[in-house]
């Protein structure tokens, strides 16, 4: 099992191979925008196939989609936090431990 920091090094191998592909097409590499709009593409396809999956509309192979596009939005995620310079693994825990914080006390 892989832990965050070598999926986050795996994204960012993906990451530099996207930005030398859109060079070599004459393209620009791809900022912090481009990324976010390309998650914010990629949580629709999710939304998409999660709909499918509860039968709310039409789709078809939603099993095999909904890893890949789960895995997609995570790839995004993991990029967008490198590009800002976010500690994931980090910030994750602290928000973790607040929500659990909020709960208790509720």
């Amino acid at each position: 099992m892989s832990d965050l920091k070598e999926l986050a090094a795996r994204a960012q191998e993906i990451r530099e191979r996207y930005n030398e592909l859109n060079v070599k097409d004459g393209r620009s590499k791809w900022g912090g925008k481009e990324y976010a709009m390309g998650f914010v593409a990629d949580v629709g396809e999710l939304l998409e196939i999660i709909m499918a999956k509860e039968n709310l509309r039409r789709g078809e192979n939603v099993d095999t989609r909904l890893p890949h596009e789960l895995a997609d939005c995570l790839w995004s995620v993991l990029v967008l936090a490198d590009h800002y310079g976010i500690d994931l693994e980090k910030e994750f825990l602290k928000t973790m431990d607040a929500l659990e914080q909020r709960i208790a006390a509720a």
